[in-house]
């Protein structure tokens, strides 16, 4: 009989609880940041798009500190795998585009529409994707990079 190959020989470090609190704390932020912005493209109410900024300000405090985190946790030989990598790309990914939507949502309420919209969409894909790979257990896997 044949025996599959053994992906990993050294122990593997999986997120920690409070590494996945982060995560998952900035997505609801930032989907509350697009059904604001959803509002206020049906009300034209300048108070939704104050909302939605702040919404976003929240989540951009979640999603660096997950990203700092996750960086630093890329020290250790045990946490560098493939999947984590583009974890990290993906949570680097939606820190840019939400520094993006921040300066979208800073400019004149008329004005923003409806840029702010897209990129509270892509805000949302971006933070799912990273939460998708946080939770769903492609991190838990055994494969660690030579």
């Amino acid at each position: 009989m044949h025996t599959p190959p053994v992906l990993a020989t050294r122990p593997y470090r999986p997120l920690s609880p409070l590494h996945l609190l982060l995560v998952s704390s900035a997505f609801p932020l930032f989907l509350g940041a697009l059904l604001a912005d959803i509002a206020y493209a049906r009300s034209y109410e300048i108070q939704w798009t104050n909302f939605a900024s702040w919404l976003l300000v929240g989540a951009m405090v979640f999603a660096v500190i997950a990203l700092v985190w996750a960086l630093v946790s890329l020290i250790t030989p045990t946490a560098r795998t493939r999947t984590r990598f583009l974890y990290v790309g993906l949570l680097a990914l939606t820190c840019v585009l939400g520094f993006l939507n921040s300066l979208v949502h800073a400019m004149d309420a008329w004005q923003k529409m409806p840029q702010a919209l897209v990129w509270s969409v892509l805000c949302v894909a971006s933070i799912g994707a990273s939460l998708w790979f946080a939770l769903g257990g492609t991190l838990r896997r055994r494969e660690v990079l030579p």
